[in-house]
């Protein structure tokens, strides 16, 4: 019996993992790429080239650097408030100046930091609108 209850919860379980992530959830990471792709090409392509790969010593590549696949708040931070001083980036510095993108709604900034998190041969979570609104809100 104890067998059998234990082989009952492994595959609940399972059916809970397979589930973790719903087909509307997938695509609403989806259309967040594709929103963001938008937005990346108006604002952020000029700066970060179609790429991703940044200009040597000026403007940082958005490839697979630990600013990108790293820590969510500090991303929107940098795109809320800019950059403006010369930064080490995975080994190399940068020193070109990023204006602050608070013009920005909190959805474009979700959905241009989900693209870009998920392109250029990067691979992590998306930015949700809520981690956007609570960054935005906090005092700096």
């Amino acid at each position: 019996m104890i067998k059998f209850f234990s082989f009952v919860m492994a595959i609940a379980v399972i059916a809970v993992a397979i589930t973790a992530f719903t087909p509307s959830q997938i695509n609403d990471v989806k259309a967040s790429v594709k929103r963001g792709e938008k937005v990346y090409t108006k604002v952020c392509l000029p700066c970060h080239m179609a790429d991703g790969g940044g200009v040597p010593n000026m403007n940082p590549p958005l490839i697979q650097t630990s600013y990108v696949l790293g820590d969510k708040t500090k991303l929107i931070s940098i795109v809320l408030h800019g950059m403006n001083e010369r930064v080490p980036i995975d080994g190399d510095y940068y020193s070109n100046n990023m204006a602050p993108h608070n013009d920005l709604t909190n959805q474009q900034i979700a959905d241009v930091l989900t693209y870009v998190r998920n392109s250029f041969g990067n691979k992590a979570s998306a930015v949700t609108l809520i981690e956007v609104k609570q960054t935005r809100s906090k005092k700096n």
